[in-house]
């Protein structure tokens, strides 16, 4: 395990085992909140693993708490890291929760049950009690051994469990069958071995359906370890590149042996082991896994690439720039991971009321042995009744609601390149009014051209002006600044450096040519919004008019020792194709759709009025933006509050995507992005937005639906069956059936599809 490290404190994941309900893992998030050191920790059920937060300098280690986790009757270790090659823990045919043992179990019983099935047949027959009990014992005491050993463990940490409620109620029935054959001559028809063994093979049966079903919720953390390659060829970094070269000469080494700078041979077929960029070669790449996009990518030499991802037929040199635990897919599978160990804010309910539910249903089960007793004078039934209380009040459906419809929700929306961070998202997402979009990026490609230069200082050319512009910009990722920089490479032109480059956000970049005109001036590069009370401001926007009411983004070059104007450049961004058809999915679902830019309000308008944005924001700072969200979730006109979602690019919008209730960044897969916001979409299609929206409200309507059944079950069912209407069997076997139908639930969430 590789801990993620803060600034004060060491993230630890922990495989916990013999968690059987909501009551185990409350026990164990219990016992970390009282570790000296540990400021947080949560433990999920259906993942069977617990996040814990540890300071540096605890006075206890990671180990002390695997000991402490021990101490109160579960097994615990660190995991794996974060996208290792390793699969998800199978299932053993023979072991605890395996299929083998359970059909085993079956088999010893199915000769004690037979005889209820004969007799509507009028075929009166039973096997002996010594049949009964030779059959009923290794049901009982080795299949059933678990459950002791569970059970006992629970009590004594001072709770109780699943495993203790179905080791009572079948001790009870097996011991009470035990007692008529020592007590009465012809005990055939007072023996209950059927009902204990029943019990045992049903709770085995529902575990092994929770253990396949819970594999099924990991399949897309499984999907996504299975892209790792074994290992990469690496060519010798002396080796002449070129179409002539040898496809032999590699070294093929372990994936945790690969280096970034190394250069990675990739051949067509073959999965791209590192991420970095093509140095070499052309294909067509499916990163479908990855981000969601359903066609391979066309990728040309500087092309960069994604580990994990498909080559097609072309053969590639890749320089390696991040692998291991830093690659995106790692930094996927870890968001995935990280969200379907969180708990969701509804959660806490359940956690409540499992604290005290194991110790309410001993009660409950005793005042029914203890009235039935008294009211029936009959021991028999009474205990039976108390067995059956027992055996249908088994939380298992509780704790496996909320994380089982969060796994199959996150893992779904993975597939298509939706990847949800948050769970607090998912109870938010329904309540979402108002969707702000930054113009940048993400309504538009963010790939600006320049359309014109307008020169306001009549004693210097254009090429002048351009290679001075675009000396400010060397070494810049700004989108305004590659269009200049790409712009002097169409018409030849040799930047001017400058020395003392500084960025001004929000504003733009300022520094001293080396040569040419201004040699040794400040001049700056900055946004028509930002000159504010320059005087002559009015006359900048007049010659500025043209362009933004086409649309296009204007900068103004200034000298700032005489504060004058010294050229316009108009800058044109294409909108992404599909940005009209995002703004129309939201108007669908009844949402408000805001655009933030910081261009001039002409130019914003028309571009919102073009794809029908409902309210445009212009000639706003990047600072400004978490503010207009403030603005958008507390208006003061009608005092309600609205719930609003931003989508960003995640690097300049992170304030404004922390103030809104729901946070997007549009991302390729940067870290900053990936990190910036509740929800990350890893391609570039506004239509996400919708569908992130769309399979967010899905999950959350499965939460509640799981939440609502389960509370349901336990509600009717202890009842009825005090009042003798659910015998043992049925019991145990209503109690098997409860836990599947919440995780065949949440399962039908990986049918979901995004609208296109």
């Amino acid at each position: 395990m590789n801990p993620q490290k803060l600034t004060n404190s060491e993230f630890y994941t922990l495989d916990i085992g013999g968690m059987t309900c909501a009551s185990c893992s409350a026990r164990v998030e219990k016992a970390l909140d009282k570790i000296p050191g540990v400021e947080a920790a949560t433990v999920n059920l259906a993942t069977e693993q617990a996040r814990v937060r540890l300071q540096v300098d605890s006075p206890a280690s990671i180990e002390d708490v695997i000991t402490a986790i021990k101490k109160t009757g579960y097994e615990a270790s660190l995991s794996t890291p974060h996208g290792s090659k390793a699969d998800l823990p199978e299932t053993v045919f023979w072991g605890s929760d395996g299929l083998g043992r359970v059909l085993v179990a079956f088999a010893l019983t199915s000769p004690l049950v037979l005889p209820m099935f004969l007799m509507p047949f009028g075929i009166q027959w039973t096997l002996s009690a010594q049949w009964q009990l030779l059959l009923a014992t290794p049901v009982q005491f080795i299949l059933g051994w678990r459950f002791y050993r569970s059970g006992f463990k629970s009590l004594m940490a001072g709770a109780g469990n699943m495993d203790l409620l179905v080791a009572l109620g079948t001790s009870a029935a097996y011991g009470l069958s035990i007692y008529q054959i020592l007590s009465t001559s012809n005990p055939q028809h007072e023996l209950y071995f059927e009902g204990a063994a029943v019990i045992i093979c049903m709770v085995m049966l529902g575990k092994w359906l929770e253990a396949r079903a819970k594999r099924q919720t990991s399949e897309a953390i499984r999907a996504l370890q299975k892209l790792w390659p074994e290992s990469a060829k690496v060519i010798d970094p002396h080796l002449p590149i070129s179409e002539a070269m040898s496809l032999d000469q590699f070294r093929d080494l372990p994936l945790d042996q690969v280096l970034p700078k190394d250069r990675i041979l990739v051949l067509p077929g073959e999965r791209i082991p590192v991420d970095g960029f093509i140095i070499f070669g052309s294909s067509h790449v499916d990163e479908s896994l990855l981000t969601g996009e359903s066609e391979p990518v066309k990728k040309l030499t500087g092309a960069t690439v994604i580990g994990g991802a498909l080559n097609g037929e072309g053969v590639l040199i890749v320089e390696a720039q991040a692998v291991g635990v830093e690659s995106v897919l790692s930094k996927i599978i870890s968001l995935v991971e990280d969200a379907q160990t969180q708990k969701a804010p509804i959660q806490k309910l359940v956690d409540q009321v499992s604290a005290i539910f194991v110790p309410s249903v001993i009660g409950i089960a005793i005042v029914t042995g203890v009235t039935n007793w008294l009211y029936l004078d009959s021991a028999s039934i009474a205990i039976l009744r108390a067995v059956s209380v027992l055996v249908i009040a088994c939380p298992c459906a509780l704790g496996l609601a909320t994380p089982a419809a969060i796994m199959a929700g996150t893992g779904v929306a993975a597939r298509f390149g939706i990847l949800i961070k948050d769970p607090q998202v998912l109870e938010q997402a329904h309540h979402l009014g108002v969707v702000a979009f930054d113009k940048t990026g993400t309504l538009t490609i963010g790939k600006p051209r320049l359309l014109s230069l307008i020169a306001l200082d009549s004693q210097v050319t254009d090429n002048e002006i351009l290679a001075s512009a675009t000396g400010l910009q060397l070494g810049s990722e700004h989108p305004l600044a590659k269009a200049l920089i790409d712009a002097t490479k169409e018409q030849h032109i040799a930047a001017i450096p400058s020395s003392d480059n500084k960025a001004l956000p929000g504003i733009g970049i300022k520094g001293k040519p080396v040569s040419g005109p201004w040699a040794g001036t400040h001049i700056r590069l900055q946004s028509v919004a930002s000159l504010e009370d320059h005087p002559e401001l009015d006359s900048i926007v007049k010659k500025a008019k043209p362009h933004f009411e086409l649309g296009q983004t204007v900068s103004v070059l200034m000298n700032t020792d005489t504060s004058k104007p010294i050229a316009l450049f108009a800058f044109g961004d294409e909108l992404k194709p599909y940005a009209k058809e995002a703004v129309e999915a939201l108007h669908a679902m009844h949402i408000q759709t805001v655009m933030l830019s910081g261009d001039n309000l002409a130019a914003a308008t028309r571009v919102g009025r073009s794809i029908g944005i409902d309210r445009v924001f212009a000639q706003i700072m990047p600072g400004n933006k978490a503010e207009i969200i403030n603005q958008l979730q507390n208006p003061s006109r009608d005092g309600q509050r609205h719930w609003v979602a931003m989508v960003g690019d995640g690097i300049n919008d992170a304030p404004a995507l922390a103030a809104a209730d729901v946070g997007m960044a549009m991302s390729t897969g940067t870290d900053v992005a990936m990190q910036a916001a509740g929800i990350t979409l890893m391609r570039g299609d506004p239509k996400l937005v919708a569908d992130a929206i769309d399979i967010s409200k899905k999950t959350w309507r499965k939460i509640q639906q799981n939440l609502f059944w389960a509370f349901i079950f336990n509600a009717t069912g202890i009842p009825l069956a005090a009042l003798g209407y659910l015998s043992p069997m049925v019991a145990g076997s209503a109690m098997a059936v409860s836990s599947f139908c919440v995780l065949s639930n949440a399962l039908l969430l990986k049918r979901w599809r995004p609208h296109q």
